[in-house]
């Protein structure tokens, strides 16, 4: 298991593994944000505490949910609306180098094509 934790320490994410490959994606708020997905089945990922302290932000279609801690800032992590969507990214930025560091990044044309670009 690994913790990926905001800059304060006041939000953290329990996940069962260390990701294989994030996804570096180029669309409006991801550049914006900074931020390396690592995507995981709901059930592998778990919010200490679980009812910690963050806003959401949604737009567009409304269909998922991005999380910040209210102290820091950081960008925790995206939850779907749907909870039947079973599928949510953390943001592997915040999780410790050495485990971060074997994953393959891929990169996203989310601000074109909606591909992979490698």
């Amino acid at each position: 298991m690994i913790t990926a934790t905001c800059h304060c320490g006041a939000v953290a994410l329990e996940i069962d593994a260390a990701p294989a490959e994030v996804t570096d994606c180029n669309c409006s708020i991801c550049r914006r944000y900074g931020v390396l997905w690592a995507y995981y089945p709901l059930a592998q990922v778990r919010l200490v505490p679980p009812d910690a302290a963050t806003d959401i932000y949604m737009w567009d279609d409304r269909s998922i949910e991005f999380h910040r801690c209210r102290t820091c800032g950081c960008v925790t992590h995206w939850a779907p609306v749907d909870p039947a969507r079973n599928r949510m990214g953390v943001n592997a930025r915040l999780m410790p180098p050495a485990d971060l560091a074997p994953a393959r990044v891929r990169r996203l044309d989310g601000a074109g094509t909606e591909r992979y670009l490698d």
